[in-house]
């Protein structure tokens, strides 16, 4: 069975792909972007899975790839396409190459036009491809920089892309209208650029008269994916807390295991969320935690430092991760969760003040 996940990176408007093999549980990446490689690490630590690549569908100007600090993370190993011109890849995709995780693997199909190194990546049974900026939903991609050719571009849709079977699912690089997937039958029926009887001339007089502006981040993002994302002075992004072990969950919420937080509660803020009757209930309370519960949080965070880190708890863990929430867009930086609430700090027979034996 295919795991599969489309994620999204809101700054960019960058889809980012996860396919994973269930029963080996090797992984691939497509297109990830730097300022989400924490995300895409805690989904793959929870879903159990090995990340053995990650893949660019092409040199991207509108944000900096993940590559880099995944391989560095991780383990992976970098794929592109062989006429990307980055330096760093493990690598450099010929056409038809083969990427494998697990039984499964992807083929790469060279789709010049939108820049001249543009790779399709298409799944073993082609029921699934990914188009980089090469075929967006109803639209294409822009062919005025990084060696980019209208002309070009046009065959590597109209004679390769859709020369896959109709029923081809098509998941683009980018989307600015809130449309993630669509099929070889539909874009040749409904793409308004490239669909129907539009013909190469066509084509290229509407991509000549477009007049875009550059990308915001093309200045910085192209030469740092030219490295496959390595910063210039080959330093990791320096924000990972480092007043604990903490774990980082898929849901973006820093949390702290029990026995580490044990061993840390002289360090640290408790912060326990629930309600007084739950504060002094069956479950008890962890020494020295400062009981505001959830719905007073926003109008008591004056009585909080911000010389100590704080571990926010309550019963299960769910309303101690709003409160996580609330600290973070309050200011403060140095915030954890405990896992599992009250609940697994029973279960792992650590000190209580209160509560039933």
């Amino acid at each position: 069975m295919l795991i599969f996940r489309q994620l999204f990176d809101p700054q960019s408007s960058t889809f980012t792909y996860l396919l994973g093999a269930e029963a080996s549980r090797d992984a691939v990446l497509i297109d990830p972007v730097f300022d989400q490689a924490r995300r895409d690490a805690a989904l793959l630590a929870e879903l159990g899975l090995a990340l053995r690549w990650t893949l660019e569908t092409h040199i991207h100007a509108d944000h900096v790839t993940a590559a880099w600090v995944l391989r560095e993370r991780l383990g992976s190993r970098i794929g592109v396409g062989a006429a990307s011109g980055a330096e760093g890849a493990d690598l450099y995709l010929e056409e038809d190459a083969q990427i494998a995780f697990g039984t499964r693997f992807l083929r790469a199909m060279a789709t010049p036009g939108h820049t001249n190194g543009c790779v399709t990546f298409v799944l073993d049974d082609a029921t699934m491809a990914f188009t980089g900026d090469c075929l967006l939903v109803r639209g294409s991609g822009r062919t005025d920089f990084q060696g980019g050719s209208a002309a070009m571009l046009y065959r590597s849709v109209r004679e390769r892309i859709f020369a896959l079977p109709e029923s081809c699912l098509l998941y683009p690089a980018h989307d600015y209208r809130g449309l993630t997937v669509t099929s070889v039958g539909e874009e040749r029926r409904f793409n308004p650029r490239l669909g129907g009887e539009i013909a190469v001339g066509d084509f290229c007089g509407y991509m000549d008269n477009l007049r875009l502006a550059h990308p915001k981040q093309m200045d910085i993002a192209v030469p740092a994916n030219q490295r496959c994302g390595r910063p210039a002075q080959e330093t990791l992004r320096g924000d990972d807390p480092d007043w604990a072990p903490l774990t980082f969950s898929f849901a973006g919420i820093w949390e702290i295991a029990p026995q580490v937080l044990e061993e840390q509660t002289a360090n640290v803020q408790v912060v326990d969320v629930r309600e007084p009757t739950e504060f002094t209930g069956p479950l008890g309370h962890i020494r020295a935690a400062k009981l505001i519960p959830l719905g007073e949080l926003q109008t008591r965070i004056a009585e909080l430092g911000r010389d100590l880190p704080i571990v926010t708890v309550c019963r299960a863990g769910s309303r101690s991760a709003q409160a996580f929430n609330i600290l973070r867009q309050a200011g403060f930086r140095h915030v954890a969760n405990l896992a599992g609430g009250m609940l697994r700090w029973r279960a792992e027979g650590l000190p209580v003040d209160g509560g039933s034996s």
